[in-house]
Order: C-alpha cells, then structure tokens, then sequence
C-alpha cells in the first residue's frame, strides 16, 4: 500500500509500505493492505512504518490526521 506522510513545511515519507502503525488519540493501531476505508485523529507519538524489506522506520508526530482509501493511507501531521 502506499503512505504519504505530510508536515505543513514538506512530505516527510512517501512510498510503499507493508504496516503502518500510529498513535491513536486511545492508543497505537496499526494500518495493513485492503484495510477498510477509514479517518481518525492522531495524537502525540510515533509513527511506525515497516516497508516491504522488512525495514522498519520512525517519525514523531503531535498531532494529525490519517485517511486510509483504496490502498492509500494519507498521513497529515504536526
């Protein structure tokens, strides 16, 4: 699936990914392939992203949004 994580200064992450996992406003969740479409709002963490080597990386954030459509998950964050 493809992530988009976006700041108000740039796109900090863009490109195919296995699992994304988010902190929730009542705790982490995670975000895999064909998930159902979905919005929910972020609170203060990180974001997990495991890409399709395996390889895992983070981002802090505090605060956003997330979209997930069709394959897409849309990452906006403070």
């Amino acid at each position: 699936m493809l992530l988009e994580i976006i700041t108000p200064d740039k796109t900090i992450y863009s490109g195919e990914v296995q699992l994304v996992q988010l902190p929730g406003l009542d705790g982490l969740f995670e975000i895999l392939n064909n998930h159902a479409p979905m919005i929910a709002a972020l609170g203060k963490g990180k974001i997990k992203i495991q890409e399709s080597d395996k390889k895992n990386q983070y981002f802090d954030i505090d605060g956003g949004v997330l979209e997930v459509l069709h394959n897409k998950v849309l990452v906006l964050a403070e």
